[in-house]
């Protein structure tokens, strides 16, 4: 499996016949914008990757939720290349506003299984990251189309989800946001563990552990890869950072989950934006 990371959580799995974005967002405007702007597709940028990395087959989206850093560009992409989108109502809202067709919006479930192409993604409820001075809409929904001239503050969170991908005899497991819900992984194990981190650095001890506890402890995976560590309010065309210091110390971040996984014989790697990596 061929795996493209576009920063933040946005990965493009690429079975050689079939691709499958979760999440989609490249755009990535500026914090000032953010607080109190709006930002429609960086259509340049979007044309330019997916040029370059290929999206020639992409036959769905999958988005984890509705914040702009996750779907804003999944819109664009999709009415580009016909692909469905699967996620919230919230998230499909972002795409009605945005003249998606309904026949390509698919609203998923928590619990249930979606088979596309060789791949089976099992849709399962989760849990944001602790609430910030940035990010305070936790469980609010976005309930008609998301108009276009919509600040991006109005990207509401619309309910998180993780994925387990299956394909080939492999198990990979995406959860974007630092947070868990007890048990929830109880039985499953991958091969592969996408893990975001944003909120570790400022976790305390019994957080820390817990977390990992309720991660990697109990998917065992033979290699952890990790998520929504750089800083999406600075361009792709530019080089990467790790998030504001406001609200995150990235080189912490790294350090706490090296150190687990070096405890626990896990592989880790550190996957830069706008590389890719087999799997």
């Amino acid at each position: 499996m061929k795996v493209t990371f576009f920063g933040t959580t946005t990965l493009l799995f690429d079975d050689g016949k079939d691709q499958i974005f979760f999440d989609c967002h490249f755009t990535r405007p500026s914090l000032l914008k953010y607080i109190g702007g709006t930002e429609e597709t960086n259509t340049a940028l979007a044309d330019e990757l997916l040029k370059i990395h290929k999206v020639d087959r992409l036959k769905a989206v999958f988005v984890s939720h509705s914040h702009h850093d996750h779907v804003m560009d999944v819109p664009y992409v999709v009415n580009k290349t016909g692909a469905m989108v699967y996620g919230s109502s919230s998230a499909l809202n972002v795409c009605r506003g945005r003249d998606v067709k309904e026949e390509q919006l698919r609203e998923f479930e928590a619990e249930k299984t979606y088979e596309v192409g060789d791949y089976s993604i099992k849709v399962i409820k989760s849990l944001h990251s602790k609430p910030t001075i940035l990010n305070n809409d936790l469980g609010q929904t976005i309930d008609e189309p998301l108009k276009k001239d919509a600040k991006l503050r109005d990207y509401k969170e619309g309910g998180s989800y993780d994925f387990i991908v299956k394909h080939s005899g492999k198990t990979y497991i995406i959860r974007p946001s630092f947070n868990y819900i007890e048990h929830q992984l109880d039985g499953y194990t991958c091969d592969v563990l996408f893990l975001g981190v944003a909120g570790l650095a400022k976790a305390d001890e019994e957080t820390e552990k817990r977390f990992f506890e309720e991660t990697v402890k109990k998917t065992k995976p033979s290699l952890v890869i990790p998520l929504h560590w750089d800083n999406f309010f600075s361009s792709l065309e530019e080089p990467i950072k790790g998030m504001p210091r406001l609200v995150e110390k990235t080189e912490v971040v790294f350090y706490k989950l090296a150190k687990y996984c070096e405890a626990h014989d896990v592989n880790c790697v550190l996957q830069f934006p706008r590389t890719s990596i087999e799997l």
